[in-house]
């Protein structure tokens, strides 16, 4: 009996420890966490409801997820849920090939919008620009849209079409596009050449996990050429892994220069990136091309740049989306997609919502429209070797014109004579 009356003691002391512990937890909650905790009753009580009384027996899956997307959609337009084939869809876009047409899209005003269309894919040739709000999708609306499910909708096996309803800017009528879905392969570096007078020429389409080190053969490969300035050309690229940005910044800066910091509600989330080797051309004359397609990583190239003095940003403002999204995988192979900090330039300057403004502010001018054919049979004859012979004449005749690319050919040959005088003047 007494065994039993000092297992009951016992039973008893750890029962008021344990009362007592919670107690003091529940002292220390804050008032966030206790309105958290009342909300979660709702949330159980209408599932109970849905579970007991909906027309149909629902499954627990597709209640679960529909919360969670809902839940993630209220936050900000770059946090998702992702179910597992939308999170083995975003593996394969990272790694560079999937089905679709090619765009970048986000949510903007509460529009479906269009980022940029990638180089060279079925978006681009369709004509899509940046800034196009898509209002429909094969007629359905996109109003309230989530990006996972507009993803969804976009992609797909090659060979289908998608018809797409877009209200472009500055445009009253809306525009109607139908878009064959292709491969999309993704190479980073779109163009390294030379252009005139010892100019290199690098155009980035987004970053990958191979863009440094297919940036970096590139580099090589101009400073072979004798290049004595270097155009980095980032107009239109959507950004990509924030890593990439590090590393492919590397290139132009100093050792252990500051690349960018990252700011969050947690300390582990705080974080300083810099540079972890001399670059390949941190001596070099560089100017940088941005626009309005210019987004993310591609905003911390550039404002690393700029905050460094390493060279001139040209074109027009960037887009201004500057917050970093972390992956959690999920037990069951979905995952969260969660925004976890913003980042900063290294001076501090704040991109999201405001983006990187140029140096030397350059709008593009679009090209003349080519001028219209004579008909028949015979004037085509006559047209065609009309334009043979001015391009035999002009090789770069045929060449649309490019007023950023030009104007950022000049600032380097301007340096070139600034820094040739000096030394002559020494």
């Amino acid at each position: 009996m007494m065994r039993w009356r000092r297992i009951g003691v016992v039973v008893a002391v750890v029962a008021a420890t344990v009362i007592g512990f919670a107690a003091t937890l529940h002292a220390k909650r804050s008032a966030e966490e206790e309105e958290l905790y009342r909300q979660l009753e709702l949330f159980t009580d209408a599932l109970s409801i849905v579970e007991a009384d909906y027309v149909e027996s629902p499954e627990a899956k597709q209640l679960v997820y529909g919360a969670l997307k809902g839940m993630l959609a209220t936050l900000d337009p770059y946090s998702q849920f992702m179910d597992p084939d939308s999170y083995n869809e975003l593996k394969i876009d990272t790694e560079g090939e999937f089905g679709g047409l090619g765009i970048e899209i986000t949510i903007k005003d509460d529009l479906l919008t269009v980022i940029t269309p990638i180089d060279d894919t079925p978006a681009y040739r369709a004509g899509i620009k940046s800034n196009d709000r898509v209002v429909k999708i094969d007629q359905e609306s996109t109003r309230g849209i989530t990006l996972l499910d507009a993803v969804k909708k976009l992609r797909g096996k090659p060979n289908t079409s998608v018809l797409l309803t877009v209200l472009r800017e500055g445009e009253n009528e809306l525009k109607e596009f139908t878009v064959t879905r292709d491969i999309i392969k993704i190479q980073s570096v779109k163009e390294a050449k030379m252009l005139d007078e010892h100019i290199g020429y690098i155009r980035l389409s987004d970053f990958r996990e191979n863009t440094p080190q297919d940036l970096e053969d590139a580099v090589k490969q101009l400073k072979q050429g004798q290049a004595e300035g270097l155009i980095l050309d980032l107009r239109n690229n959507p950004g990509g892994l924030l890593d990439v940005a590090v590393s492919t910044s590397e290139l132009f800066l100093h050792g252990k220069q500051m690349v960018v910091t990252t700011k969050g509600r947690l300390r582990n989330q705080n974080l300083e990136f810099r540079s972890r080797r001399e670059g390949l051309v941190s001596d070099i004359p560089l100017v940088v091309l941005v626009n309005e397609g210019s987004a993310s990583a591609s905003e911390i190239v550039a404002g690393a740049i700029q905050d460094h003095r390493r060279g001139i940003i040209l074109g027009t403002k960037s887009h201004g989306k500057a917050s970093v999204q972390t992956i959690f995988p999920l037990k069951d192979g979905s995952a969260l997609r969660l925004t976890t900090s913003k980042y900063y330039t290294p001076n501090g300057r704040m991109i999201h919502g405001q983006g990187i403004i140029p140096d030397v502010v350059v709008p593009f001018e679009p090209p003349p429209e080519p001028t219209a054919k004579p008909k028949g049979p015979q004037a085509d004859q006559i047209f065609d070797s009309i334009e043979q012979h001015k391009n035999a004449n002009s090789p770069d005749a045929a060449k649309p014109k490019d007023n950023q690319l030009d104007r950022a050919v000049d600032l380097l040959k301007g340096i070139r004579v600034y820094q040739a005088s000096l030394k002559n003047g020494a």
